[in-house]
């Protein structure tokens, strides 16, 4: 069984992301940024207790813009999922997770070091340029 329901759409959707946040870290790397967008479909907790499938977390708003930043800028999001990504894509919807985004449902790439908390959440670890946030202990069961 899936960690998420999701239709080939969402595949191509989610392979869009996973490239245009994180090509630049591999298919790891990748595969991480997978991790957060299905750790935030699965969580009703925090900021995500609207958002219950891939479409609806790749395209949540807040403070009146995209969640992930690879909507606002740049154009690689708006081109054509390659079949590596697909996979990764397929893979993480189904049952791929891994720290230091096993648990995670923020991540961000510093100007410097990764800060010991991001807007009060845990740092769970790094890859790479990318810092990743878990929640606080007690506060998101169903990411566990």
């Amino acid at each position: 069984m899936p960690r998420i329901k999701f239709t080939n759409s969402d595949v191509n959707l989610m392979a869009r992301l996973m490239r245009a946040e994180a090509v630049g870290e591999g298919q790891l790397g990748m595969s991480f940024v997978g991790n957060v967008v299905v750790n935030r479909g699965v969580a009703d907790c925090l900021d995500f207790t609207d958002v219950r499938t891939i479409s609806e977390v790749i395209y949540q708003v807040q403070g009146g813009n995209y969640t992930f930043e690879a909507l606002q800028k740049g154009s690689l999001f708006y081109q054509r999922a390659r079949n590596v990504e697909k996979r990764l894509a397929r893979k993480t919807l189904n049952y791929w997770r891994q720290h230091p985004a096993k648990y995670s449902l923020w991540y961000f790439n510093p100007s410097g070091p990764c800060p010991s908390t991001w807007f009060g959440q845990p740092f769970a670890g790094q890859y790479k340029n990318h810092c990743y946030y878990e929640p606080e202990a007690g506060t998101c069961p169903s990411v566990y």
